[in-house]
């Protein structure tokens, strides 16, 4: 008898049995290709022994210690080692589990800076229409899309949402780019002024929007403009890098493209790298003294905050990214990926747009190239396709409802930064069967 609780009830999936850098190997043999990284995870494959050495003399060493009575050298190293590398004049690092929690630590966060200097009627979120930032009551209320919030919509808090920068649907036509980027961007200041702009603690987004709009990344200007409004209303910018960060998109983290600082940035995934779960919320010095000069206490926690062995882990993968060239080489690898995705499917009639950076990268497919419009959401299009692509033996992260929650399909590829060219030209080639078995031209 099977006791574990699936994420659908009527799957039959394979075992995983053991990992060999970009590969995932089943109980009968078969090799998967890991081409999303699970979840945008997995950025280092699934063999790294330095990073499982690092684990195991943790264990051996301490296996845990509750931060309510201690600190660990793996906690203190990994925070002091992206600290080192983070933008701006963030400075504090605060170490959960995963992606949603950062979230919730985010939100918590931003609502007590405000109370501790004195402006109780800031308690107003304000985010994007088809964003995600996890999957707890307090992170799906800030994200944006419709399918995931549906059924569990009187339990979330209120809200506002403003438009995604999404310029390959959201663009007018004749609209510059600069200015496009601009009029999304000023969405922001129209809901502050609407809201009042004594009641916003905070606007949050990802720099590069993952999976509910496939790797869609701003357009220039926009996240400057962002920021100016932010800080012409005190609102804090929350940025949520949980997918987008740890050198996904060819900087360890993805707002230094933006030329922007964010006031609380949220990591994970690839913190990680799928060795151990862990993820964290930073913020600014500003924020961190205001709580520690008022209250002094952050009114807010888990049993696993700075778990030794995974911030072991994390900070094993960091420095792995860091000192043995990683994000670099993401960046490298991604721009023979962005060539390989061109070369093989912008001629596709059913391919609408290739969008992404480094090693994260998205196709969206539409019915009609010339009208932008999509597939008719009936067809399931995008469960289909990851079907085919697993029998192919390629791991890939498609997604229905990328316009507005119900229609629209894409897929997400965020393979390992360990890949070779070789290896990235194998898994487009098993992507390319999967369209041609569901999309026939």
């Amino acid at each position: 008898m099977n006791h574990v609780f699936p994420r659908h009830c009527h799957a039959s999936l394979p075992t995983a049995k053991s990992g060999d850098g970009c590969f995932i190997i089943d109980t009968h043999g078969k090799r998967y290709f890991d081409g999303s990284g699970g979840a945008a995870v997995s950025c280092l494959g699934h063999s790294n022994q330095r990073i499982t050495d690092a684990i195991k003399a943790q264990v051996d060493s301490l296996a845990f210690a509750h931060t309510g009575f201690f600190t660990s050298d793996t906690a203190e190293e990994l925070a002091d080692l992206l600290i080192a590398n983070a933008p701006g004049d963030i400075d504090r690092v605060y170490f959960v589990s995963g992606g949603s929690e950062a979230v919730e630590a985010a939100i918590k966060l931003a609502r007590q800076y405000h109370l501790e200097n004195g402006q109780p009627e800031r308690r107003h979120l304000i985010a994007r229409r088809q964003s995600y930032h996890g999957n707890t009551l307090g992170a799906l209320s800030a994200g944006g899309n419709e399918w995931r919030r549906r059924q569990f919509a009187p339990l979330l808090v209120e809200m506002s949402h403003i438009s995604a920068c999404y310029e390959y649907a959201e663009r007018s036509k004749g609209e510059s780019l600069y200015d496009y980027g601009q009029r999304a961007a000023n969405e922001l200041e129209s809901e502050i002024l609407r809201l009042g702009p004594e009641t916003v603690m905070a606007f949050i987004a990802e720099p590069i929007v993952g999976a509910t709009l496939g790797a869609v990344p701003p357009v220039d200007g926009y996240y400057r403009r962002i920021r100016e409004i932010c800080d012409e209303y005190g609102v804090l910018l929350i940025l949520d890098e949980v997918m987008c960060g740890m050198g996904r998109t060819g900087n360890l983290f993805a707002c230094d493209a933006e030329d922007v600082s964010p006031d609380i940035l949220c990591i994970a995934k690839g913190l990680g790298g799928g060795y151990q779960p862990i993820g964290a919320m930073l913020c600014t010095k500003q924020i961190y003294e205001s709580i520690s000069n008022g209250s002094g206490f952050f009114q807010h926690g888990h049993t696993y905050l700075g778990h030794p062995v995974a911030t072991a882990a994390g900070l094993a993968v960091v420095r792995e990214l860091l000192d043995h060239g990683m994000v670099a080489q993401a960046h490298q690898r991604g721009i023979h990926l962005e060539q390989q995705l061109r070369t093989k499917f912008a001629q596709n009639p059913h391919v609408g747009d290739i969008r992404g950076r480094g090693m994260f990268w998205g196709i969206e497919f539409v019915a009609n190239r010339e009208t932008k419009q999509p597939f008719d959401p009936a067809l399931g299009l995008a469960g289909k396709l990851k079907k085919s692509a697993f029998e192919h033996g390629l791991i890939c992260y498609p997604m229905p409802g990328t316009r507005d929650g119900k229609n629209g399909d894409h897929v997400l590829l965020a393979p390992p930064f360990i890949a070779t060219e070789d290896e990235l030209d194998g898994a487009l080639d098993l992507l390319s069967r999967a369209i041609a078995d569901v999309i026939p031209t």
